[in-house]
C-alpha cells in the first residue's frame, strides 16, 4: 500500500494489517506523521507533535509484534489526545496560556492505558481553555474544521474533533463534561462516545466538573470507538470515583441485529423549536433506518430536558470555579474573555441555585432512567444546528446571549451528563452546505455495548461515515 493512503484506513482496518504484518507500526506513524506536517497549519488540531517518541514507540512496537508479542487492537495503532490529560515528560497546556510550561511527571491513567496497550502516542490535541466550551482566544491556534475552515470543529475537545476528521491520527481520546466529545463528533462527522460515569478513570486528568467529567473516544467509525474504550475502560484505584464492575468485550456486540430493540424517540428534541430544518429530515430519516432494521421506535416524553442546559450551566461553573479557583484568581488577565465571565459567575452563583440544580438534576436524571426501563435506548439528534462559525469576537455579552446557549447544543447533550448514561453521536446526514448531522443514542448505565451496537447496525446501513472532508 502507498504509504500516503495509510491514514484513510480506519484504526480497525490499520489495526489488521498490523496484526497480519502487512504494515508495520513504523509506516504507519510515518505516513501520520507526514500528513500533520502538511495540513496541521490549517487547522490547529495539535498542541504538541511527540515526533520522537512516537517513532520510538512505533520501533518498540514493531519488534513486539515481530517478535510475538502482540498486544491487542489498539498495538502499533498512532493516536493523539486531547491536552487535558497529563503525560510524563510531555507539555500539558489544558489549552491554556497558564500552564504553557506545565510538564507533568507521571501519566493520566488513560494515558498509562493507553501506552499498556500498546498503541503510539503521536501528540497532545487543540482545546478550548480548561475545557470549558466555546473561547474566543486560543493561546496555541484556532482549531479549524477540515469541512469548512470557517466553521468550529466542536468544543471543547477541538482538536479532537479536528485531527480525527482530517486523518491526522487512527482514534483520538477527548473529554465530555456538557457534551465535549458529542459535540466534535457532531461538528466533524465523526463517533463520539461518552461513557458511563465512572467507566473511565479521570486520574491525572485537568478536571472541571468533578461530577460530570468524563473520558472517551472521538474516531472515525463505530468499531474504532469501540476497540479506543476498550483500552481504557475499568477499574482505577487511583480514581475513587470509578466503578469496580467488568468491562465488556465491546467489539463482539457489534453484530449488526438490532431487530426487535426497542427505541425512545425523546419527543421534547424530536420536535424543537430551534431544530434546524435540515437537521429535523436527517434525523427524522435516521430513525426511519433503524426501523427498517427491525427496531420498534417509540415516542418517549422527558420534559426537563428542555431545562437541562441552565441546570448543567449552574453545576458546571460553581464546579469548576471551585476547582480552580487558585490558578485562576492571580492569573484572571491571562484568560480567555469568555472564561473569565464564566470563573467570576460561578465564584458567585449562591448556594441555594447549586443546591435547587442538584435537586432538578436528580428529577431529570430519574425522568431519564424511568425511561430507558421501558426502552433499550434513547435517540435525539446530535445537536440543534450544524457546525457554527469560529468565533471572530469575544461572546458572553448579554444575559440574553447566554440563556439563548444554555437553551441551544448543550440542552441536546447535558441531559446525559447530569445522568451519568452513556451517549454516543455518530453522523446521520450532511447539511445543502455539505456540514455533518449528527445522531445521538442514549443507553442505560454500563450499556455502553448496547448503545455501540445500535450505532454500528445503523453505521453499516448507511454511508455517511464513509465521506471525507476537502481539506
Amino acid at each position: 500500500m502507498d504509504k500516503q493512503e495509510i491514514p484513510f484506513l480506519s484504526a480497525s482496518q490499520l489495526s489488521q494489517l498490523i496484526a497480519s504484518k502487512e504494515i508495520s507500526p513504523v509506516e504507519a506513524t510515518e505516513a501520520y506523521l507526514d500528513r500533520i506536517d502538511q495540513l496541521d497549519g490549517k487547522l490547529n488540531s495539535y498542541i504538541t507533535v511527540t515526533r520522537d517518541q512516537a517513532l520510538a514507540s512505533a520501533i518498540e512496537a514493531e519488534s513486539a509484534i515481530a517478535s510475538g508479542g502482540y498486544l491487542g487492537p489498539m498495538h502499533g495503532l498512532p493516536v493523539a489526545i486531547k491536552d487535558q490529560f497529563n503525560t510524563a515528560g510531555i507539555l500539558t497546556t489544558g489549552g491554556s496560556q497558564i500552564l504553557a510550561e506545565n510538564v507533568p511527571d507521571d501519566d493520566a491513567t488513560v494515558v498509562a492505558n493507553l501506552k499498556k496497550s500498546g498503541a503510539v502516542l503521536l501528540g497532545k490535541l487543540n482545546m478550548s481553555e480548561f475545557a470549558m466550551a466555546e473561547i474566543y482566544d486560543h493561546p496555541f491556534g484556532t482549531p479549524r474544521n477540515p469541512w469548512n475552515l470557517e466553521r468550529n470543529p466542536g468544543t471543547s475537545s477541538s482538536g479532537s474533533g479536528a485531527a480525527t476528521a482530517a486523518f491526522l491520527c487512527a482514534t483520538s481520546l477527548g473529554e465530555d463534561t456538557g457534551g465535549s466529545i458529542r459535540g466534535p463528533a457532531n461538528n466533524s462527522g465523526l463517533v463520539g462516545l461518552r461513557p458511563t460515569w465512572g467507566r473511565v478513570s479521570r486520574h491525572g486528568v485537568l478536571g472541571g466538573s468533578w461530577s460530570m467529567d468524563t473520558v472517551g473516544p472521538i474516531s472515525r467509525s463505530v468499531e474504532d470507538a469501540a476497540i479506543t474504550i476498550q483500552a481504557i475502560a475499568g477499574y482505577d484505584p487511583k480514581d475513587p470515583y470509578t466503578w469496580d464492575v467488568p468491562v465488556p468485550d465491546y467489539s463482539k456486540a457489534l453484530d449488526g441485529n438490532i431487530s426487535g430493540m426497542k427505541i425512545g424517540v425523546i419527543k421534547e428534541k424530536a420536535n424543537s423549536p430551534i431544530l434546524d430544518a435540515e437537521v429535523r429530515k436527517a434525523f427524522t430519516t435516521a430513525v426511519d433506518v433503524l426501523g427498517e432494521l427491525g427496531a420498534q421506535s417509540q415516542e418517549v416524553s422527558l420534559p426537563l430536558t428542555e431545562q437541562a442546559g441552565f441546570i448543567s450551566m449552574v453545576l458546571i461553573f460553581v464546579e469548576w470555579a471551585s476547582v480552580h479557583r487558585s490558578t485562576f484568581e492571580p492569573n484572571l488577565q491571562q484568560m480567555d474573555h469568555n472564561n473569565r465571565y464564566r470563573f467570576l459567575t460561578g465564584a458567585v452563583i449562591p448556594g441555594q441555585a447549586y443546591f435547587k440544580a442538584q435537586k432538578l438534576r436528580a428529577l431529570l436524571r430519574q425522568q431519564i432512567l424511568d425511561a430507558l426501563e421501558q426502552v433499550d435506548v434513547l435517540v435525539l439528534p446530535g445537536s440543534h444546528v450544524t457546525a457554527r462559525p469560529v468565533e471572530s469576537e469575544p461572546g458572553l455579552q448579554s444575559k440574553e446571549q447566554i440563556a439563548a446557549g444554555m437553551a441551544g447544543r448543550i440542552s441536546f447533550t447535558g441531559p446525559f451528563n447530569l445522568a451519568g448514561t452513556p451517549a454516543l453521536t455518530l453522523p446521520c446526514g450532511f447539511s445543502s452546505d455539505n456540514m455533518p448531522i449528527g445522531l445521538q443514542i442514549v443507553g442505560k448505565p454500563f450499556a455502553e455495548e448496547t448503545v455501540l451496537k445500535v450505532a454500528h447496525a445503523y453505521e453499516q446501513n448507511t454511508e455517511w461515515h464513509t465521506k471525507r472532508p476537502p481539506i
